[in-house]
């Protein structure tokens, strides 16, 4: 099957409306997908996404999936590698900062001290 992310063109977007809290994810972290054909069953497509930490909020656990990540953070903050109560891990980056992470990379729990606004790509690769 082929995966292709719609055309989407040049548009007034509207920042207020569309965002939800992802499955697992907890409250006060909000994502806006863009653009999206992703399958995570089929291991195949791929997702361009807004995603959004409140002030203070975190993360308690680890992430690791099977697809390709880049994430640029575009305004705020974000600390990583932060433990179960929300405390300071290896390193807090502010804007503008970019992660690349291939499939299979731990990565996190996170922290957004004053807020933050990331802009992710999410897609599978072929392995050679």
């Amino acid at each position: 099957m082929l995966y292709e992310k719609p055309h989407v063109d040049f548009n007034e977007f509207d920042l207020t409306a569309g965002w939800e809290t992802p499955s697992g994810y907890p409250r006060g972290i909000t994502r806006k997908i863009l653009a999206s054909d992703i399958d995570e069953t089929k291991k195949a497509g791929s997702r361009t996404q807004l995603l959004r930490f409140g002030k203070g909020v975190y993360t308690t656990e680890p992430f690791v999936h099977e697809y390709m990540e880049e994430v640029f953070l575009i305004e705020g903050d974000l600390s990583v590698g932060s433990d179960k109560a929300g405390a300071r891990g290896d390193g807090t980056f502010t804007a503008p900062s970019y992660a690349s992470r291939p499939p299979g990379t731990v990565h996190g729990p996170f922290k957004s001290q004053f807020g933050c606004l990331l802009l992710e790509f999410h897609y599978f690769v072929e392995k050679l």
